[in-house]
């Protein structure tokens, strides 16, 4: 007999059991200890990876039980944080015509202090938006989206020029359309970004929702090119945006 953490046990016929209970605590046999080995490893396997882990330490700031079109991009936008690792949450169009167009979003949360891992994983598990780290970028996005940034560098000074200069520490954009997001990559990358504020020629664009922190002036074109179905090319002290015409595969609605 002895204490263990402050309770008296004692052993008998290789059983550990406290005095105030008869159940075992520990049998010391093999097919325990394979089990319990396994278990760990078990764990081990199923370990987050470290954005998955990102997204579980942000609360998600609702009382809502369900993600439909109305609430599941701004609760998004609004729970994510700043983080290492993932620095944007981005809303691909594939997943926003989920939300929008199509109008088949409605998924369920389970937990009672849901998390954005919670968040992510009801609409991976319950819609047709599926999510894909491209780093260090969370993509939302459906079948069809391609999962790449796209760009042509014609002028490498001018790339390498851009790569170095920083990006607004912190941006929200929910549904926003190109003429709020151009001037932004303007003055950030000190560069002239095509088509110009105002101009015609980005009615084709998506409207953009996504989120950054600490993005350099490089990957804010990135970000706002996958969150707005462009591709961009860079030419010496300018950056022309246009419309993306790549396509996985179209997404396969489920049966009624």
């Amino acid at each position: 007999m002895k204490m263990r953490n402050g309770v008296m046990e004692c052993r008998s016929n290789g059983v550990l059991k406290s005095q105030y209970s008869n159940t075992p605590l520990l049998r010391l046999q093999f097919p325990l200890l394979l089990a319990v080995f396994l278990s760990l490893f078990s764990f081990r396997a199923v370990a987050l990876e470290p954005w998955q882990a990102a997204l579980a330490r942000m609360p998600l700031k609702t009382n809502a039980i369900t993600l439909t079109k109305t609430n599941t991009v701004p609760l998004l936008l609004e729970s994510f944080e700043k983080d290492e690792t993932a620095k944007a949450l981005i809303f691909m169009p594939g997943a926003t015509d989920e939300l929008y167009f199509f109008d088949r979003v409605e998924a369920w949360l389970t937990n009672d202090s849901p998390t954005l891992l919670d968040a992510v994983a009801a609409l991976t598990n319950q819609t047709l938006i599926e999510a894909t780290f491209h780093a260090p970028y969370i993509l939302l996005h459906s079948a069809e989206d391609p999962l790449e940034p796209f760009y042509k560098i014609e002028d490498k000074a001018t790339a390498e020029r851009i790569r170095r200069k920083k990006f607004k520490k912190h941006l929200v954009s929910n549904d926003s359309d190109w003429h709020a997001i151009q001037p932004l990559l303007e003055f950030y990358s000190d560069t002239n970004i095509f088509p110009p504020k105002g101009s015609a020629a980005s009615n084709h664009f998506f409207r953009h929702s996504y989120i950054a922190w600490n993005l350099t002036a490089w990957e804010a074109l990135e970000a706002a090119a996958m969150a707005g179905k462009t591709t961009f090319t860079v030419q010496k002290r300018k950056v022309i945006f246009e419309g993306e015409k790549r396509f996985r595969q179209r997404p396969t609605a489920p049966a009624k």
